[in-house]
């Protein structure tokens, strides 16, 4: 092997986020936390917490659920619209330090192993792109852990583990900032009616 060929092979591969890391320290300008720049230095162990747990999680959020849907009274009678503003509070805050969810309104944490696909640099909803590395970590982000890869594992874990199969419809954009809890509610609730309306 010739001293070239020798110094190819043990030169570390740059990536894009070595670049990113490089670059930052030169500029003045500094991304918003929304950036992939910003993302780059967040932790994930909350997040893949999570995701290990998907199954306790799992049971809990049924349990919430029910609870929100019980309390549908309550909130048809202040409002709805009246109750978003600090349910979406809470909401974000709690979501945001479990999932570190980016509140897109439909959340489907319950379908992807507790791991938000949103979280994806591309945002895909239904499974990786053809880009992730040996490692299981993202394409564009090499010190994350694919989004996608923590779905597959934590939805393994589930007792809906099928629910991970099922395709998401395009995320509706006009849905983000709003509370994923309320929806869903207030749609289980309009389910219930017709149901026991069919019923009768």
């Amino acid at each position: 092997m010739s001293g070239n060929e020798a110094q190819k092979t043990s030169a570390p591969a740059v990536t894009q986020a070595t670049l990113v890391k490089k670059a930052r320290g030169k500029l003045a300008y500094k991304p918003a936390d929304v950036s992939p720049q910003r993302r780059l230095q967040r932790r994930y162990t909350m997040r893949l917490w999570s995701v290990r747990h998907a199954r306790f999680l799992e049971w809990v959020y049924a349990r919430f659920a029910d609870l929100f849907l019980m309390l549908h009274p309550f909130w048809n009678a202040i409002g709805y619209a009246r109750a978003e503003r600090p349910v979406k509070f809470v909401e974000r805050h709690v979501k945001g330090l479990m999932f570190d969810c980016r509140m897109c309104g439909q959340c489907v944490l319950s379908s992807t192993g507790m791991s938000c696909p949103m979280n994806c640099p591309k945002q895909l909803r239904n499974g990786p792109c053809g880009g992730v590395r040996a490692n299981g970590h993202c394409e564009v982000e090499p010190d994350m852990p694919c989004v996608w890869v923590k779905a597959w594992e934590g939805a393994q874990t589930m007792r809906a583990n099928d629910a991970i199969l099922a395709v998401q419809k395009p995320v509706d954009q006009s849905l983000r900032e709003t509370s994923a809890w309320l929806r869903v509610t207030a749609l289980a609730a309009h389910e219930r009616k017709n149901t026991s309306g069919t019923a009768a």
